[in-house]
């Protein structure tokens, strides 16, 4: 049996719909962070004995086991095993934790969990309308699947009284500290830089130029004069694009060993995995995972939420954060430090290995202890992931 720690974690910049990181196709991108962890850390392509992957949208370039492709389609060592895992937004992060499980009950000593998603090639929705469509029970409380988590995050936000003011500042916050956090170096030990990417136009036509992404694309001057002009994206509700995630493109990646073999190999063990769950929420209040996925993780662990030197909950919706802050009495100024999806973007499969990322190197910058990361996810879900420092 093992003893999983985090030994490094690294992530591409995010590209906007569109944008600098368009022309990648998913397994290329992915292979971008799993290759720089392994060179970062002298670790050979066949020492590595598992991947496990997040990617949520699995069809065309990402079906298949888009984990697998990945490692195959570069060169390196067949041996290693992988596996693609989808349970939506959460799926990066639920990589990582099933990675834990696997390096603690023997299965590895050295393995990767990471997540990819390339959203302006294969859409969001992609495998359903290739399988026939969603399926929708009758039970659900909405029409349109596709418009489910818009309605779902008014229903959040009315539940919890939370206004267009609120949302509206929560999307000015994110991004002031994403703009600040890199104009001070914060990303610059976790971003790693994508070379030699073609540019492509806004029909998807090569331009002819090629460049090196180095920074998240979603940054934009934001003002609560400029927020309030926008239109809900549906009538009558709160969200405009200004207050929930951005459609984005990129990947993220965490090198794990067991600890003996970290230590044999000269390796700092630099984190690891305290605890983790994840939960099924409402489906009325889809997108309340959070509020459930953290009341299982106090309840079972016994700490409180002041514990926690930093916390990481994504923003996919500005009432999803409102809410878990309200019910929790959670500080906002520990949340989203350095800005959230709502800024930086949010490649679906991705983002969890993103959130853990950045959460493991935010402690490290300001020397804290424990980090909390938490999520909504579609299918009425929340995960939950404590994160120590060691």
């Amino acid at each position: 049996m093992g003893n999983p720690v985090i030994v490094d974690a690294v992530r591409t910049p995010i590209g906007k719909r569109g944008g600098q990181l368009a022309s990648m196709i998913a397994p290329q991108l992915l292979a971008v962070t799993t290759r720089a962890l392994l060179a970062r850390n002298e670790v050979e392509p066949a020492e590595v004995d598992q991947v496990i992957a997040g990617c949520v949208t699995q069809a065309g370039q990402q079906a298949s086991n888009v984990g697998r492709t990945s490692w195959l389609t570069v060169g390196d060592a067949y041996n290693t095993a992988a596996t693609t895992v989808d349970c939506q937004c959460g799926s990066g992060l639920q990589a990582n934790n099933f990675m834990a499980g696997v390096i603690a009950t023997g299965g590895a000593q050295i393995g990767i969990g990471c997540g990819v998603e390339q959203m302006t090639q294969v859409p969001l929705g992609t495998a359903a309308r290739g399988g026939g469509g969603y399926y929708k029970s009758a039970g659900w409380p909405w029409d349109d699947a596709e418009h489910g988590q818009f309605g779902s995050a008014q229903r959040v936000a009315e539940r919890r009284g939370i206004t267009r003011e609120d949302t509206d500042g929560l999307g000015v916050l994110s991004q002031q500290r994403a703009a600040q956090a890199w104009a001070e170096g914060r990303f610059d030990r976790e971003v790693i830089a994508v070379p030699d990417v073609p540019q492509v136009d806004k029909e998807g036509e090569p331009t002819g130029e090629v460049v090196t992404v180095t920074r998240d694309q979603g940054l934009r001057e934001t003002t609560l004069e400029g927020l309030g002009k926008l239109k809900p994206v549906i009538p009558d509700t709160i969200h405009t694009a200004g207050t929930s995630s951005q459609i984005s493109d990129g990947a993220a990646a965490v090198l794990w060993m067991d600890e003996d073999v970290a230590k044999a190999r000269g390796i700092k063990p630099r984190a690891r995995v305290r605890y983790h769950t994840m939960v099924g929420v409402d489906p009325y209040y889809l997108l309340d995972g959070p509020v459930d996925a953290t009341q299982k993780m106090l309840d079972q662990t016994g700490m409180s939420i002041d514990d926690f030197d930093l916390i990481e909950c994504n923003e996919a919706f500005a009432a999803v954060v409102l809410s878990f802050a309200q019910v929790h009495n959670v500080d906002l100024a520990k949340v989203n430090v350095n800005g959230g999806a709502i800024a930086l973007g949010h490649p679906v499969g991705c983002t969890g290995s993103r959130l853990l990322t950045t959460a493991l190197h935010e402690l490290e910058r300001t020397d804290g202890e424990l980090a909390y990361i938490t999520m909504c996810q579609g299918g009425s879900l929340g995960i939950a992931t404590v994160l120590e420092r060691v």
